[in-house]
């Protein structure tokens, strides 16, 4: 259908009481799989790298597999940098033609995060391209990123951030982690409800961002969604589920030809992001 900017599916989502799944993409075969299970359940999707991806493989090749892979899809498919860890990472994504990028500012003092989240937002609002931020951080370690123990948000900074910046979404911290967890997690969604309350009552309501979402189970991620999640990213579990389909196909020692153990990860990868949108809502919203 179209390459897309997050900001029409997050309002639409906003306003229709759902999620849109984000899923973190590596190469070709993983954006293809993720495009596959929304184009089946005629979901909108976005596809996210991560500062290691873009290490890995250019903001250039990311950008051409994420378009061509949205042209000759019949749903909304924006990309997104996840977790951009400075203005000039940010400030490159978005020179690159991605249509969506974050900037997480989270390790740094409230005056400071909101100081680098103005400047991206404002390079970003002239190439017409919606920023998300985060505050209170998300624990756990998912590539190069490290979180530690995380953080909580504070809904009364998140109504200043907010006012302060003019982010198009915010993620925000109640408990997740990145990475698999070796316990379920206490998420507290009593401050989920509450931030969404501030932003409300000051007239700032936005898309509110879930990270972390690999192993949560289905009843916790309906919870956040309920309190104003729009937007949920999902990254440690697809790595596993494509690397399974890999590995399947691996163990007969006679097969050398990559496009078959290709398939089968995206295979596994199609299942795991189609059980996700349906856990999210949007399966029939594109």
């Amino acid at each position: 259908m179209a390459y897309v900017s997050t900001s029409q599916m997050l309002k639409a989502a906003l306003e229709g009481g759902y999620a849109i799944g984000a899923f973190n993409i590596e190469n070709m075969e993983t954006a293809l799989a993720v495009v596959a299970a929304a184009e089946e359940l005629k979901s909108p999707v976005i596809l996210q790298t991560t500062p290691s991806t873009v290490k890995y493989a250019g903001l250039d090749m990311l950008r051409a597999i994420g378009f061509t892979a949205a042209a000759r899809a019949s749903v909304p498919v924006a990309l997104h940098l996840d977790h951009g860890e400075s203005y000039e990472l940010a400030a490159s994504a978005i020179a690159a033609g991605y249509s969506s990028v974050m900037i997480d500012g989270s390790k740094l003092s409230l005056k400071e995060n909101i100081s680098l989240t103005r400047r991206v937002v404002n390079a970003a609002r002239q190439a017409g391209v919606p920023v998300e931020a985060e505050l209170g951080r998300v624990g756990g370690k998912e590539d190069d990123y490290d979180g530690g123990a995380g953080g909580y948000t504070d809904p009364d900074d998140a109504a200043e951030f907010v006012r302060a910046t003019g982010v198009g979404s915010l993620a925000v911290g109640i408990g997740t982690a990145h990475g698999f967890y070796k316990s379920a997690p206490r998420l507290d969604t009593a401050r989920l409800r509450e931030i969404r309350a501030r932003l409300a009552s000051a007239g700032l309501l936005l898309p509110l961002v879930l990270h972390g979402a690999s192993g949560l189970s289905d009843d916790a991620i309906v919870e956040c969604i309920a309190g104003g999640i729009c937007k949920v990213n999902f990254a440690t579990e697809l790595r596993e589920a494509y690397t399974k389909g890999v590995r399947q196909v691996l163990a007969d020692p006679a097969v050398y030809d990559p496009k078959k153990f290709g398939r089968a990860g995206m295979e596994k990868l199609k299942e795991a992001v189609m059980a996700r949108i349906h856990i999210c809502g949007s399966a029939g919203r594109a």
